[in-house]
Protein backbone atom coordinates (compact mmCIF):
# COMPACT_ATOMS: atom_id res chain seq x y z
CA UNK A 1 0.00 0.00 0.00
CA UNK A 2 1.02 3.53 -0.77
CA UNK A 3 0.03 6.33 1.37
CA UNK A 4 0.82 9.99 1.50
CA UNK A 5 -0.06 12.83 3.99
CA UNK A 6 0.35 16.29 2.31
CA UNK A 7 0.59 19.22 3.66
CA UNK A 8 0.89 22.59 1.13
CA UNK A 9 2.99 26.14 2.33
CA UNK A 10 1.27 28.84 1.68
CA UNK A 11 4.41 30.85 0.97
CA UNK A 12 6.01 28.15 -1.47
CA UNK A 13 4.36 30.35 -4.02
CA UNK A 14 5.72 33.83 -3.47
CA UNK A 15 9.19 32.01 -2.72
CA UNK A 16 10.05 30.83 -6.18
CA UNK A 17 10.93 34.47 -7.69
CA UNK A 18 12.94 34.74 -4.58
CA UNK A 19 14.82 32.07 -5.62
CA UNK A 20 15.33 31.49 -9.73
CA UNK A 21 16.19 34.20 -12.59
CA UNK A 22 14.19 34.46 -15.24
CA UNK A 23 16.31 32.90 -17.50
CA UNK A 24 15.33 29.54 -19.54
CA UNK A 25 15.70 26.48 -17.18
CA UNK A 26 14.17 23.07 -18.29
CA UNK A 27 11.29 22.49 -15.96
CA UNK A 28 11.68 19.23 -14.13
CA UNK A 29 8.05 18.35 -14.69
CA UNK A 30 5.46 21.62 -13.40
CA UNK A 31 4.51 23.22 -16.65
CA UNK A 32 6.01 26.31 -16.79
CA UNK A 33 5.12 28.67 -20.10
CA UNK A 34 8.27 30.66 -21.35
CA UNK A 35 8.78 34.02 -22.84
CA UNK A 36 11.44 36.85 -23.32
CA UNK A 37 12.01 38.37 -20.10
CA UNK A 38 10.41 41.94 -19.47
CA UNK A 39 12.56 43.22 -17.21
CA UNK A 40 15.62 44.34 -17.09
CA UNK A 41 16.68 43.77 -13.40
CA UNK A 42 16.13 40.07 -13.74
CA UNK A 43 18.58 39.98 -16.35
CA UNK A 44 20.96 42.36 -15.53
CA UNK A 45 21.57 41.18 -12.00
CA UNK A 46 23.78 37.88 -12.62
CA UNK A 47 25.97 40.08 -14.82
CA UNK A 48 26.46 42.52 -11.93
CA UNK A 49 27.22 39.47 -9.47
CA UNK A 50 29.57 38.19 -11.63
CA UNK A 51 31.76 41.30 -12.58
CA UNK A 52 31.93 41.83 -8.46
CA UNK A 53 32.71 38.28 -8.09
CA UNK A 54 35.60 39.07 -10.72
CA UNK A 55 36.85 41.43 -8.19
CA UNK A 56 37.37 39.13 -5.53
CA UNK A 57 34.70 40.72 -3.50
CA UNK A 58 32.02 38.14 -2.54
CA UNK A 59 28.58 38.19 -4.41
CA UNK A 60 26.09 39.10 -2.56
CA UNK A 61 22.56 39.28 -4.55
CA UNK A 62 20.33 41.81 -3.69
CA UNK A 63 17.16 41.72 -2.02
CA UNK A 64 14.71 41.29 -4.11
CA UNK A 65 11.19 42.76 -3.29
CA UNK A 66 8.41 43.11 -6.05
CA UNK A 67 4.39 44.07 -6.32
CA UNK A 68 2.80 41.01 -6.08
CA UNK A 69 -1.40 41.21 -6.24
CA UNK A 70 -3.12 37.72 -5.04
CA UNK A 71 -6.48 37.01 -6.25
CA UNK A 72 -8.44 36.50 -3.99
CA UNK A 73 -6.97 36.91 -0.70
CA UNK A 74 -10.47 36.60 0.92
CA UNK A 75 -9.81 32.48 1.03
CA UNK A 76 -8.12 31.10 3.68
CA UNK A 77 -4.93 29.90 1.10
CA UNK A 78 -5.19 33.68 -0.64
CA UNK A 79 -4.86 35.44 3.14
CA UNK A 80 -2.02 32.76 3.96
CA UNK A 81 -0.28 33.57 1.08
CA UNK A 82 -0.71 37.54 0.98
CA UNK A 83 0.78 37.07 4.92
CA UNK A 84 3.40 35.07 3.40
CA UNK A 85 4.23 37.97 0.98
CA UNK A 86 4.27 40.66 3.62
CA UNK A 87 6.65 38.61 5.76
CA UNK A 88 9.09 38.01 3.07
CA UNK A 89 9.35 41.79 2.47
CA UNK A 90 7.18 41.83 -0.99
CA UNK A 91 5.12 44.86 -1.46
CA UNK A 92 1.64 43.49 -1.28
CA UNK A 93 -0.89 45.12 -3.74
CA UNK A 94 -3.77 46.66 -1.76
CA UNK A 95 -6.17 45.49 -4.31
CA UNK A 96 -7.93 41.94 -4.60
CA UNK A 97 -10.87 40.69 -6.55
CA UNK A 98 -13.47 38.32 -4.80
CA UNK A 99 -17.19 37.65 -5.42
CA UNK A 100 -17.47 36.89 -1.60
CA UNK A 101 -19.32 39.95 0.52
CA UNK A 102 -16.57 42.09 2.52
CA UNK A 103 -18.07 44.73 5.00
CA UNK A 104 -17.02 47.93 3.54
CA UNK A 105 -15.22 46.01 0.35
CA UNK A 106 -12.01 46.49 2.49
CA UNK A 107 -10.18 43.98 4.00
CA UNK A 108 -6.96 43.72 6.45
CA UNK A 109 -3.91 41.79 6.35
CA UNK A 110 -0.64 42.59 8.29
CA UNK A 111 -2.27 46.15 9.01
CA UNK A 112 -2.89 46.63 5.23
CA UNK A 113 -5.73 47.70 3.78
CA UNK A 114 -7.00 45.65 0.92
CA UNK A 115 -9.70 47.17 -1.41
CA UNK A 116 -11.88 44.22 -2.71
CA UNK A 117 -13.21 44.41 -6.22
CA UNK A 118 -15.68 42.09 -7.66
CA UNK A 119 -14.32 39.62 -9.80
CA UNK A 120 -16.49 40.96 -12.67
CA UNK A 121 -14.54 44.18 -12.81
CA UNK A 122 -10.88 42.38 -12.77
CA UNK A 123 -10.88 43.88 -17.18
CA UNK A 124 -11.52 47.42 -16.24
CA UNK A 125 -9.25 47.35 -13.32
CA UNK A 126 -5.92 45.73 -13.92
CA UNK A 127 -5.07 47.69 -16.28
CA UNK A 128 -4.10 50.31 -14.06
CA UNK A 129 -3.14 48.24 -11.46
CA UNK A 130 -0.25 47.07 -14.38
CA UNK A 131 0.56 51.18 -15.02
CA UNK A 132 0.90 51.53 -11.21
CA UNK A 133 3.04 48.48 -10.33
CA UNK A 134 4.92 47.45 -13.88
CA UNK A 135 6.88 44.31 -12.04
CA UNK A 136 3.27 42.74 -10.78
CA UNK A 137 2.60 39.41 -9.85
CA UNK A 138 -0.38 37.47 -9.76
CA UNK A 139 -1.29 34.99 -7.75
CA UNK A 140 -4.25 32.87 -8.60
CA UNK A 141 -6.07 31.14 -5.09
CA UNK A 142 -9.97 31.84 -6.41
CA UNK A 143 -12.39 29.09 -7.91
CA UNK A 144 -12.05 26.10 -10.21
CA UNK A 145 -14.30 27.74 -12.41
CA UNK A 146 -12.56 30.79 -12.95
CA UNK A 147 -9.03 28.92 -13.81
CA UNK A 148 -9.33 29.55 -17.46
CA UNK A 149 -10.95 33.08 -17.87
CA UNK A 150 -8.68 34.19 -15.37
CA UNK A 151 -5.47 32.44 -17.11
CA UNK A 152 -6.45 34.16 -20.30
CA UNK A 153 -7.15 37.57 -18.86
CA UNK A 154 -3.53 37.55 -16.87
CA UNK A 155 -2.23 36.10 -20.55
CA UNK A 156 -3.82 39.00 -22.65
CA UNK A 157 -2.49 41.78 -20.32
CA UNK A 158 1.38 39.69 -20.27
CA UNK A 159 1.03 39.58 -16.53
CA UNK A 160 3.19 36.86 -15.08
CA UNK A 161 1.25 34.34 -12.78
CA UNK A 162 1.05 31.66 -10.24
CA UNK A 163 -2.28 29.57 -10.67
CA UNK A 164 -2.53 28.06 -7.42
CA UNK A 165 -6.08 26.88 -8.11
CA UNK A 166 -7.10 23.80 -9.19
CA UNK A 167 -10.03 22.44 -11.38
CA UNK A 168 -10.64 24.40 -14.61
CA UNK A 169 -9.51 22.78 -18.37
CA UNK A 170 -5.98 22.00 -17.56
CA UNK A 171 -5.44 21.09 -21.15
CA UNK A 172 -6.63 24.89 -22.04
CA UNK A 173 -4.81 26.55 -19.81
CA UNK A 174 -1.58 25.26 -20.74
CA UNK A 175 -2.41 25.79 -24.40
CA UNK A 176 -3.18 29.65 -23.21
CA UNK A 177 0.30 30.45 -21.36
CA UNK A 178 2.10 28.95 -24.35
CA UNK A 179 0.08 30.79 -27.03
CA UNK A 180 0.72 33.95 -25.53
CA UNK A 181 3.81 33.03 -24.14
CA UNK A 182 4.29 34.65 -20.59
CA UNK A 183 5.40 33.27 -17.69
CA UNK A 184 2.99 31.15 -15.48
CA UNK A 185 3.86 28.57 -12.95
CA UNK A 186 0.83 25.77 -12.93
CA UNK A 187 0.82 23.03 -10.55
CA UNK A 188 -1.77 21.07 -8.30
CA UNK A 189 0.71 21.32 -5.77
CA UNK A 190 3.14 24.35 -4.11
CA UNK A 191 4.69 22.32 -1.41
CA UNK A 192 7.98 21.27 -2.55
CA UNK A 193 8.39 18.25 -1.20
CA UNK A 194 4.76 17.02 -2.80
CA UNK A 195 6.13 18.48 -6.29
CA UNK A 196 9.26 16.16 -5.54
CA UNK A 197 6.87 13.45 -4.80
CA UNK A 198 4.83 14.09 -8.17
CA UNK A 199 7.88 14.50 -10.03
CA UNK A 200 8.77 11.27 -8.65
CA UNK A 201 5.92 9.42 -10.04
CA UNK A 202 5.82 11.08 -13.81
CA UNK A 203 9.66 9.70 -14.08
CA UNK A 204 8.18 6.15 -12.95
CA UNK A 205 5.32 6.40 -15.18
CA UNK A 206 7.54 7.57 -18.23
CA UNK A 207 10.32 4.80 -17.85
CA UNK A 208 7.65 1.99 -16.63
CA UNK A 209 4.61 2.15 -18.74
CA UNK A 210 2.55 -0.95 -17.89
CA UNK A 211 4.12 -1.93 -14.83
CA UNK A 212 1.28 -2.34 -12.40
CA UNK A 213 -1.23 -3.13 -15.45
CA UNK A 214 -4.12 -5.32 -13.99
CA UNK A 215 -3.51 -3.83 -10.24
CA UNK A 216 -6.63 -2.27 -8.42
CA UNK A 217 -6.79 0.81 -6.69
CA UNK A 218 -8.37 2.70 -4.40
CA UNK A 219 -8.38 6.27 -3.49
CA UNK A 220 -9.43 8.42 -0.42
CA UNK A 221 -8.38 12.19 0.06
CA UNK A 222 -9.42 13.91 3.22
CA UNK A 223 -9.44 17.56 2.95
CA UNK A 224 -11.61 20.40 4.99
CA UNK A 225 -15.06 20.68 4.36
CA UNK A 226 -14.59 23.97 2.11
CA UNK A 227 -13.13 22.29 -0.15
CA UNK A 228 -16.00 20.67 -2.36
CA UNK A 229 -13.58 19.51 -5.60
CA UNK A 230 -11.12 16.28 -6.27
CA UNK A 231 -7.55 17.89 -5.03
CA UNK A 232 -5.44 18.59 -7.93
CA UNK A 233 -2.49 16.63 -6.59
CA UNK A 234 -4.67 13.07 -6.71
CA UNK A 235 -5.66 13.68 -10.13
CA UNK A 236 -1.83 14.07 -11.09
CA UNK A 237 -1.01 10.99 -8.88
CA UNK A 238 -4.17 8.91 -10.64
CA UNK A 239 -3.20 10.18 -14.14
CA UNK A 240 0.74 8.51 -13.41
CA UNK A 241 -1.15 5.42 -11.76
CA UNK A 242 -3.10 5.37 -15.07
CA UNK A 243 0.25 5.02 -17.34
CA UNK A 244 1.47 2.61 -15.30
CA UNK A 245 -1.35 0.57 -16.34
CA UNK A 246 -3.75 0.91 -13.46
CA UNK A 247 -7.61 1.07 -14.46
CA UNK A 248 -9.41 4.17 -12.77
CA UNK A 249 -11.87 6.80 -13.23
CA UNK A 250 -12.06 10.23 -11.57
CA UNK A 251 -15.80 9.71 -10.48
CA UNK A 252 -13.96 6.43 -8.18
CA UNK A 253 -12.26 8.85 -5.50
CA UNK A 254 -13.46 8.32 -2.16
CA UNK A 255 -14.22 12.42 -0.74
CA UNK A 256 -14.10 12.78 2.83
CA UNK A 257 -15.25 16.22 4.03
CA UNK A 258 -17.18 15.29 7.45
CA UNK A 259 -15.22 15.84 9.95
CA UNK A 260 -16.25 13.39 12.58
CA UNK A 261 -15.37 10.54 9.65
CA UNK A 262 -11.85 12.58 9.44
CA UNK A 263 -10.81 12.32 13.14
CA UNK A 264 -12.05 8.27 13.38
CA UNK A 265 -11.46 6.67 9.93
CA UNK A 266 -9.02 9.13 8.85
CA UNK A 267 -6.72 9.81 11.47
CA UNK A 268 -7.04 13.89 11.11
CA UNK A 269 -5.97 15.68 13.74
CA UNK A 270 -8.92 17.79 15.61
CA UNK A 271 -7.00 20.95 15.72
CA UNK A 272 -6.25 20.55 11.94
CA UNK A 273 -9.79 19.60 10.62
CA UNK A 274 -10.05 23.16 9.39
CA UNK A 275 -7.21 22.74 6.68
CA UNK A 276 -5.37 19.82 5.77
CA UNK A 277 -4.67 17.21 3.22
CA UNK A 278 -4.99 13.31 4.10
CA UNK A 279 -4.49 11.20 0.92
CA UNK A 280 -4.24 7.17 0.70
CA UNK A 281 -3.44 5.41 -2.60
CA UNK A 282 -4.17 1.55 -2.04
CA UNK A 283 -2.75 -1.08 -4.58
CA UNK A 284 -3.94 -4.53 -4.68
CA UNK A 285 -2.50 -6.91 -7.13
CA UNK A 286 -4.35 -9.02 -9.63
CA UNK A 287 -4.64 -12.40 -8.03
CA UNK A 288 -5.42 -10.46 -4.24
CA UNK A 289 -1.88 -11.20 -2.59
Amino acid sequence: MLSATIAAHPAAAITLRQRHSLRHRQPLRVPIGAAAPRRRMATARPLVVKAVASQGVPAVPPKLSFPILVNSCTGKMGKAVAEAAVSAGLQLVPVSFSAMEVPGGRLEICDREIQIHDPSESEKVLPSIIEEYPDLIVVDYTVPDAVNANAELYCKLGLPFVMGTTGGNRQLLHKTVQDANVYAVISPQMGKQVVAFLAAMEIMAEQFPGAFSGYKLEVMESHQATKLDVSGTAKAVISCFQKLGVSFDMDEVKLVRDPEEQVKVVGVPEEHLAGHAFHMYHLTSPDGT
